[in-house]
């Protein structure tokens, strides 16, 4: 399974963005998929997963009623849609996802994730 990611970009407090993970493979629909970040500095967080069912799992407190994941397994596409961005938002965007992660939520350990995206930045402006 290969992942891009984009939709990143700059964009001021308050405001959206919707970023994409564009999938190759033939058994992305068997994958869970979650979004972590990583800010300058800092290490790379969980933000919010996805069962290959479509539910969403695990959301981190600091995004939670902000963010939301969807998934399109016929697109091989997963979005995360982000509302009401914050300054602290600021940070490259990474899609992962893996065939072994059965159980919910999903783990937050970016170790236990076998695909990755590249990352896209997300620049949020006070």
């Amino acid at each position: 399974v290969q992942l891009q990611a984009s939709g990143g970009g700059l964009v001021q407090a308050g405001g959206s963005l919707r970023l994409s993970c564009a999938a190759s493979g033939p058994t992305f629909s068997r994958c869970a998929v979650a979004w972590f970040r990583q800010a300058p500095g800092k290490e790379r967080e969980f933000v919010v997963g996805i069962t290959r069912s479509g539910a969403e799992t695990g959301t981190a407190d600091s995004v939670k009623g902000r963010f939301a994941i969807s998934r399109d397994n016929a697109r091989k596409t997963v979005y995360l849609q982000m509302d009401s961005l914050r300054p602290e938002d600021t940070a490259v965007y990474y899609c992962a996802a893996d065939h072994t992660i059965l159980t919910v939520p999903l783990s937050r350990d970016p170790l236990d994730y076998d695909y990755w995206g590249q990352g896209t930045q997300v620049t949020v402006s006070s």
